[in-house]
């Protein structure tokens, strides 16, 4: 980190914003094809257990390889069709050989995931800090997006950045190693204890336990102190949330609705400013 001092900002700061651009293109590819590969090896894992002929019929295509194609044409992607943001607007959204329209959300992911690198970098400056929360906002980004199509959050995604907060926090890097113990574990066995109870009550699943591991990642991360305000965030937001959804007629009373990007806004805000709206929040009741 030393060298990149030696850098000038505005130059580290377009470089970060370039390589957010390109993630965010790879992030698309990684939203759609994780889900599906998830998919295909749990039925082949069924198929296995019920002692049926495994079958290779349909296999989705691998995250990184074949290589990006339209979902109509087939027609594979050529590099300069796929540049992030620029080619969406070239191609004024369409695909350049069957004409079909391409969905806003590509250059949109790309976009946030750019901006959102670039603030990592002006946040917490050339620093470990920034690197961590790069990595930390790219997963989140991935993991919204793939809860919001598939109501899923892969253990392939949430469990490594348990492990990966738990390490950096060893040099307390956002918390004490001893907070960040105690915040996974706590995370897990409130949204736990929260889900066996609402189940008991109600008969039903409140939520999945990929939100219990997402929780978790965030106490591993950035300690047990900022867990409250994560949770009032996300319930808050969940709530405004589906109230607009219902406005819209998007979802009904009863419909199982994600509730895993909440949680990641509630994430991402603790990441930037959480430590700020403690302070601000003891501060005007007293308690510091």
């Amino acid at each position: 980190m030393q060298d990149l001092q030696l850098v000038p900002l505005p130059l580290i700061l377009v470089f970060a914003c370039i390589i957010g651009l390109l993630v965010g293109s790879f992030l698309n590819v990684l939203i759609l094809r994780l889900p599906a590969r998830m998919k295909y090896s749990w039925r082949q894992e069924c198929e296995e257990f019920l002692g049926k002929e495994v079958s290779t019929e349909d296999e989705p295509p691998g995250i990184i390889l074949p290589t990006s194609h339209c979902p109509t044409c087939k027609t594979r992607i050529k590099p300069w069709h796929n540049i992030p943001v620029i080619s969406y607007l070239l191609l004024r959204g369409k695909c350049h050989t069957c004409n079909t329209s391409i969905s806003l959300r590509y250059p949109f992911i790309e976009l946030l995931t750019g901006l959102l690198t670039l603030y990592a970098i002006i946040h917490f400056g050339v620093t470990a800090q920034a690197l961590a929360a790069i990595i930390l906002v790219w997963a989140l980004i991935a993991l919204t997006f793939i809860d919001i199509d598939e109501q899923l959050l892969p253990d392939s995604i949430t469990l490594p950045l348990v492990w990966l907060g738990l390490f950096i926090n060893t040099q307390s890097l956002f918390a004490s190693p001893v907070d960040a113990i105690y915040g996974a574990v706590f995370a897990y066995l409130l949204l736990w204890s929260i889900y066996h109870l609402f189940r008991l009550v109600t008969g039903k699943d409140g939520m999945g336990f990929g939100d219990f591991k997402l929780l978790s990642l965030f106490g591993a991360w950035f300690g047990w102190q900022l867990l409250p305000q994560i949770l009032i965030i996300s319930s808050l937001s969940g709530v405004l949330g589906a109230v607009i959804l219902m406005l819209a007629g998007k979802a009904r009373m009863g419909k199982a609705l994600p509730f895993g990007p909440y949680l990641a806004l509630g994430g991402l805000i603790a990441l930037f400013w959480g430590n700020e709206i403690n302070t601000w929040y003891l501060g005007i009741s007293g308690l510091a």
